[in-house]
């Protein structure tokens, strides 16, 4: 805080956390081996290792999607939420709001987000951060008089041509889809929900229980109820049919936890953070389990002598719709795939442009969907930081030693195991279904495995042998915008048709693309910052922020960097 203006000022080298941003220079290595890929393959495409790629192509294909794949944007989400509890404690000892410099540090970051989605690559995740840091606000801040107001307005807009239809004002063919408006109020709805969990105190006494967990243990047992209804009605479409059981039996295992823990106060951001992201895993690896588990019993036939009872011919036509309406899907995906590559090899720039200009407007709106699982990652990272941990690592080396031994085994393990299942499945089996459980396991291990990664870095930190060099990261990752972003416009002139056209090179012709590439970003930003305080990117996120224009230059430029980490 700048005690001649009363106001914040970005945060100095000595006001650093040097773990954080060796953790964070890290997590950028894992971030670029990872989308280096999809500088060479479609978007669209995302996920899964091609059937093509053997030999070295594929070990490296492989070790990248069960040892980086999903590990590395769950640290960058962790790092997002420390950084949010860090800017929250500097002004909680300054005694000042953060909300209006944290809102415009959040729409530049959106805007930030747009231009890269747009102009650079559609593989941006900076926009779902912003969106996702909104949802964080409400969840840490939000006053429920103003978010019922907001999600009532949102309805009000969302149905709104649907009323002008019934009203006769416009035909239906002419009312505009607000459907997204919608989408936004059942968001809000859910961020209300989980802010109400990690905030709310609300009791009853005859059953010396916390209502929220009262309220969890009636929906999950009513979900079971209907769970059991529903597997006696084969008519209905199997990932209903299984969803509802997976439902019913985790909302009151939540709910028994709730009631259990609630009063843990301190404890609340990190059960809740864990909770979501585990939840909304648990429930996917739990219908593609049982779904893999369950085959699909055929449907009968008519034939000339026997007819179709009218439940099974139901349950026929039922089964021929869902499977009409997955080779549609497929088909539209396998257009997309084929168009983008197409854009990618021999387009334009302003083919680029459009296809990812339309890509960010249908992509969107969507964000709020993803939000909550970022939001628990989010608030896992705050309370890191809230904690002390983070501040103090050396003191918490215990810690991190156990999050270090169990949580990457366990992490590593699960996404593994799944790969089992997906390249060798049960004679039988679908093979969709066995996908669903092992991506399914593969998220759900990319928690610990991320909490695993970043112990791991934090010992190595703190090491007395060779190990601690890792903090030769510190400047890469003190500059970490600047360079992720960096990465990827180089990515883009260097693989795109419309500058060199590298697009489609092999995966080891990739890797070694990404070591030359991180070797020179880890020289150049410790070249830059002897020099200056802030990475360019760095520097103009902080000015928006704080609505002041830091200092950039060093008041005397240093052969070697200032020992940095933090926010």
């Amino acid at each position: 805080m700048d005690n001649r203006t009363n106001r914040f000022t970005p945060t100095e080298g000595s006001e650093r956390i040097e773990a954080l941003d060796v953790v964070r220079g890290f997590a950028l290595i894992g971030i670029c081996i990872m989308n280096v890929e999809y500088f060479n393959r479609a978007i669209a495409d995302m996920g899964g290792i091609p059937a093509k790629f053997t030999g070295v192509d594929f070990i490296i294909s492989y070790i990248t999607q069960y040892f980086v794949t999903g590990k590395f944007w769950t640290i960058f989400s962790l790092l997002f939420g420390m950084g949010f509890a860090v800017m929250l404690t500097r002004a909680d000892r300054a005694g000042r709001s953060f909300l209006v410099p944290y809102l415009r540090r959040i729409c530049a970051l959106a805007v930030f987000g747009a231009c890269h989605h747009i102009f650079i690559w559609s593989g941006d995740i900076l926009f779902s951060y912003a969106v996702s840091a909104t949802g964080l606000l409400i969840v840490l801040f939000g006053r429920p008089k103003y978010i019922a107001t907001a999600i009532v307005l949102l309805l009000l807009v969302g149905f709104a041509p649907k009323g002008a239809v019934m009203a006769g004002l416009v035909s239906e063919k002419s009312a505009p889809d607000l459907g997204v408006f919608l989408g936004m109020a059942g968001s809000l709805a859910f961020f209300s929900v989980i802010a109400w969990w990690l905030r709310g105190e609300q009791r009853i006494r005859k059953l010396n229980m916390p209502v929220i967990a009262l309220v969890l243990l009636v929906i999950g047992g009513l979900t079971t109820i209907a769970a059991i209804g529903a597997w006696f009605m084969p008519q209905l479409p199997r990932p209903l049919r299984f969803s509802l059981p997976v439902f019913g039996v985790a909302l009151t295992l939540i709910g028994y936890l709730t009631a259990k823990f609630h009063d843990q106060k301190s404890g609340r951001p990190w059960r809740l953070g864990a909770g979501l992201y585990i939840f909304a895993f648990t429930v996917m690896t739990g219908v593609g389990a049982m779904r893999y588990m369950v085959p699909e019993k055929p449907v009968a036939q008519a034939t000339a002598t026997a007819q179709l009872s009218e439940k099974e011919a139901k349950a026929a036509k039922a089964k021929a719709e869902r499977k009409a309406e997955m080779a549609k899907r497929l088909k539209e995906r396998e257009e997309d795939i084929k168009k983008e590559v197409k854009v990618s090899t021999t387009g334009s720039y302003s083919e680029h442009l459009a296809l990812r200009a339309k890509h960010f407007a249908e992509n969107a709106p969507g964000e709020m969907g993803f939000a909550p699982i970022v939001v628990g990652m989010f608030l896992l990272g705050y309370w890191f930081v809230r904690n002390g941990i983070m501040e103090n690592t050396r003191a918490h080396l215990p810690l991190f030693r156990k999050l270090a031994m169990f949580g990457l085994p366990l992490g590593i393990g699960l996404g593994l195991l799944g790969s089992a299942i997906a390249m060798y499945p049960v004679p039988g089996s679908d093979g969709a279904d066995g996908m669903q459980l092992a991506v399914g396991m593969l998220m759900l291990g990319n928690l610990p495995a991320c909490l695993g990664y970043v112990s791991l870095v934090i010992l190595m930190l703190h090491s007395s042998s060779v190990f601690s060099k890792i903090r030769v990261l510190a400047p890469f990752g003190r500059m970490a915008l600047t360079n992720y972003l960096t990465q990827s416009l180089v990515g883009a002139f260097y693989y795109f048709g419309w500058c060199f056209g590298h697009f489609g090179a092999s995966r080891a012709h990739q890797m070694a693309y990404v070591a030359c590439l991180i070797v020179l970003q880890i020289a150049f930003s410790h070249f830059w910052l002897a020099r200056f305080r802030y990475g360019p990117m760095e520097w103009l996120w902080r000015a928006i922020t704080y609505w002041t224009i830091p200092r950039m230059a060093l008041d005397k430029p240093s052969p070697v960097p200032l020992t940095v980490g933090g926010a």
